[in-house]
């Protein structure tokens, strides 16, 4: 069992930069494919950033050289740091967790899901 808190969400003007964390329980962090979802009002969830239990790293090409996504697993801590922010970017982002290796962009890949955090972009 996983369980998953993010912070760092809040109310950002266009341009902006925030950073997510996604602080984990569980002594098997190291393991686990890491991912970030969001979701704005009306629309379906959708793929952010992943990064594999190898380290290896997805992004959605929304978001590419824009946001990077980190880990650390002496904290048992998965980060989102988002820059250059625009207000298409609003959603509530949630952080997820999988023992699997494949399909790291696909919400159903993800067996432990956050409560969310809520990114609001202003114009």
């Amino acid at each position: 069992q996983v369980q998953l808190v993010e912070s760092g969400g809040g109310l950002v003007q266009a341009g902006g930069s925030l950073r997510l964390s996604c602080a984990a329980s569980g002594r098997t962090f190291s393991s686990y494919s890491l991912g970030w979802f969001r979701q704005a009002p009306g629309k379906e969830r959708e793929f952010v950033a992943a990064i594999t239990w190898s380290g290896t790293i997805y992004y959605a090409d929304s978001v590419k050289g824009r946001f990077t996504i980190s880990r650390d697993n002496a904290k048992n801590t998965v980060y989102l740091q988002m820059n250059s922010l625009r207000p298409e970017d609003t959603a509530v982002y949630y952080c997820a967790a999988s023992l699997l290796r494949t399909s790291v962009r696909a919400a159903g890949t993800y067996n432990y899901w956050g409560q969310g955090t809520q990114v609001t972009v202003s114009s």
